[in-house]
Order: structure tokens, then sequence, then C-alpha cells
């Protein structure tokens, strides 16, 4: 080897993992391109440099957080009101939980917008996408439909959960804190107990994602209650 050549450190080698980094040591590798964007296009340092402002901006208490899986794929599954505050909690909330870096699926597939948010860790809307998410051992979450009110559930997006059979999926549900709605306190993340595996990996059966799909919004309807035996 030539005495010359070094080796360059690149930021974020694994792109689950959460990070604390200094601004200063973040900025010097950043003008030197020594950071990753993963085959998604998430920017794990940028999320890192950025995740202070969100922690301090979106506050969360978290509920049965033991139940989130530490190592290895899952598919969260979870209420989202008219905006995007309930799946920047639970990015919040499984990061402080367990310093994973979470996945949500549904940005645009628009220029600029579409872009800044996967770099954010966001990902389109695509089954081909959620599943090569999952093989390749990323914790992602899909929310249900939008719904008025942030005590009700939306329809379950069928087709993101077909590549999710085989796999861990477990229902979350996300509340603010305050009353009427509001999030003046910090927003309660309850998460449920894993749903039963219905079918093996890859089979794409429809049935099978149906049933798991109501599976995913009856759990998290018992979960809004407060119903459920926990």
């Amino acid at each position: 080897m030539n005495a010359n050549v070094s080796s360059v450190t690149m930021y974020a080698t694994d792109p689950d993992r959460a990070q604390s980094i200094d601004l200063i040591t973040s900025l010097r590798q950043r003008f030197d391109g020594r950071y990753l964007i993963d085959p998604f296009g998430a920017d794990p340092q940028l999320q890192d440099v950025l995740a202070p402002v969100v922690l301090a901006a979106v506050r969360t208490r978290v509920e049965h957080g033991e139940r989130l899986i530490r190592n290895g794929p899952a598919l969260l599954v979870s209420n989202r009101g008219l905006g995007v505050v309930e799946p920047t909690a639970l990015t919040v909330a499984v990061r402080c939980e367990i310093g994973r870096r979470l996945r949500i699926v549904g940005v645009p597939d628009i220029p600029v917008l579409g872009d800044m948010m996967r770099k954010l860790g966001g990902v389109i809307a695509y089954p081909g996408d959620v599943g090569a998410l999952l093989r390749a051992g990323h914790m992602a979450a899909v929310p249900l439909g939008s719904s008025w009110s942030r005590w009700a559930t939306g329809r379950p997006p069928l087709p993101l959960l077909v590549p999710a059979l085989g796999y861990p999926v477990i229902p979350v549900a996300v509340m603010p804190g305050g009353p009427f709605g509001l999030p003046l306190r910090p927003w309660r993340v309850v998460v449920g107990e894993p749903l039963p595996i219905l079918s093996k990996k890859g089979s794409g059966d429809p049935l099978a994602a149906a049933e798991l799909a109501e599976a995913a919004r009856t759990a998290i309807d018992t979960l809004i209650s407060g119903d459920s035996n926990l």
C-alpha cells in the first residue's frame, strides 16, 4: 500500500442506528464528502444533526416501549390525523426508546420536497420499497389513512402491507397529550403487542394481507380507546 494513502472514515456506516454528533465535526465531514446517502435516499448524518431540534419541538412519552424490536426488520402501523405530526412523534419515540432511525413510508414522489423528505428518512409509498426496507433489516412505519380526528383510525394501506407478510408488524397509537387534541404536553406513543405472523415472507397473499390490515386497525382502535389489557 502506498504510505501516502490514508483511509477515509465515512459517517454513519450503519444507517439504522442513531448517533450523537458534534456539529463542527459534522460540518467538516460534509465539506470533505465523508458521509453516506443510503440506497433509499436517506442522509443519516443530516438526520442526526437535526435530531436535537426535532426532539425539542416534538416531545413524546412512550408506553410499552419494550415491545419495539431493537434489531432487525419490523413494520410499525400507526394512526394519523390530517397533518404530519404523528409520524414525526413516532420517529422521535423510536429514536429515544431504542436508538433506531425509523423510515416513514408515504412521502410524495415529487422533486425537491420528496427528495428532502427522503433525506430525512421518508420513503415513497411503493410496495417494492417497503419490501426492500424489510429485507435490508430496517424498521419502517406505515401510517393508516388520514383522519379528521386524532382518536380515529383511517383506512389501512393494504398494498403496503402485502410485502410485510412474514415480518413482525406492530400496531402503535400516537395521541396528543393535551386536552381537545392539542399537543400541549408530550405526545403519547402507545406500543401494542406484535401481531401474529399470518403468512410466509414473500407470499404476496392478498387475503392474508387484508386480515393483517384489519388486525392492525382493530389493535390501534383498542389502544386509542384504552380498553386493551395492557
